[in-house]
């Protein structure tokens, strides 16, 4: 396994690349930059690409309801070319909540905008020919009964370092899982819990894999959660900062019956606690929905305790068919622990 980690701006940006080139030295082999609804991730994709020499950047994610297509491919191949092919294209259709109410667009037909905004993507960084779409959701050029009538097909300026640049998706849902494992270079699962992974997804990744092209090679796998060595009462302290987190996806990330989250809670078996949790956090409640979040649930999301056991917990995620571990650090020295993580993740 290689070892990533999403970088954590919530306070100083800067400050958190300045760590990052730390773990870079000690192997760090991806970084991955969230975009919710703060600051954008191409513009410190960009500067960490600046900053950096071999560690991957991935966008985690970008939303595809943001941006045209033709866009999303044009920002990754800037990047791919700043960093000199380092690049990953992280992709996700976000949720109504953030869609609808910070950008204003209408979240319709996110399996086909996702697969058609990947066909696009190719299709530039491949330059064969001028870019021509048409689909369900993108029609390229815009159909003259559509717009003015005079749009042509174009061909990106720039030659892309790379044709073929690691797209990444994000997804929970059977059918988005399934054409996630068609389709794309690497899955993106949040909340992922090992040992319960190929009963919640085993049949749409099977799906999936059936219908892929084997020039794309093995489906990569992203996953993991925090990371930090400890014992007894400071072990429960630990997997205590991220109950909130968790009771934020499951509790707050999206209505009744439309929070991805919640729906797969319910999936691993913790129905009576999703609907608790989730209860709670609409109601406001939210210390209370953090502290229904399951102990076990807690754990085996992430890797926390004795070194020992954190290791068994590595092991469990190589098991599950994780190919790139996502850590979050924590600890008096990050540094120290990503180095020891990476000797044992690299292995066998």
């Amino acid at each position: 396994m290689r070892i990533s980690m999403p970088l954590q701006y919530a306070g100083d940006p800067k400050a958190a690349v300045d760590q990052i080139i730390e773990l870079e030295k000690v192997g760090l082999d991806t970084v991955w930059v969230a975009e919710v609804y703060g600051f954008d991730a191409p513009t410190l994709m960009g500067y960490i690409a600046a900053r950096t020499e071999t560690v991957q950047i991935g966008s985690a994610i970008l939303p595809l309801y943001s941006r045209t297509p033709t866009l999303i491919a044009m920002t990754a191949a800037g990047l791919d070319d700043l960093s000199g092919g380092r690049a990953i294209l992280g992709l996700g259709a976000s949720g109504p909540q953030v869609i609808e109410g910070f950008h204003g667009v209408p979240y319709v037909k996110p399996l086909a905008r996702t697969r058609e905004t990947i066909e696009i993507c190719r299709k530039v960084w491949r330059r064969e020919e001028r870019l021509t779409h048409d689909g369900a959701v993108f029609q390229l050029p815009l159909p003259a009964e559509r717009g003015t009538g005079l749009g042509k097909p174009l061909k990106i300026i720039n030659h892309p370092v790379r044709s073929e640049i690691p797209v990444y998706v994000a997804s929970l849902g059977v059918k988005n899982v399934a054409m996630t494992a068609e389709i794309a270079d690497g899955w993106l699962p949040h909340l992922f819990i090992p040992e319960k992974a190929h009963t919640v997804w085993g049949e749409a990744l099977a799906e999936g894999r059936a219908k892929r092209d084997a020039s794309l090679g093995e489906l990569e796998v992203s996953a993991g959660g925090l990371l930090a060595i400890g014992e007894g009462e400071d072990t429960k302290r630990l997997l205590d900062l991220v109950r909130p987190m968790i009771a934020l996806y499951v509790g707050g990330m999206g209505a009744k019956g439309k929070n991805f989250y919640n729906t797969v809670a319910r999936r691993y078996g913790y129905e009576e606690a999703a609907e608790k949790i989730q209860d709670l956090y609409l109601a406001g409640k939210k210390d209370e929905a953090a502290a229904s979040v399951p102990e076990e649930f807690v754990e085996l999301t992430n890797m926390v305790g004795p070194e020992s056991y954190v290791r068994e917990r590595v092991e469990a995620f190589r098991a599950a068919g994780v190919t790139r571990l996502n850590v979050i650090p924590v600890g008096e020295d990050p540094v120290a622990l990503i180095e020891k993580v990476k000797g044992w993740a690299s292995s066998t």
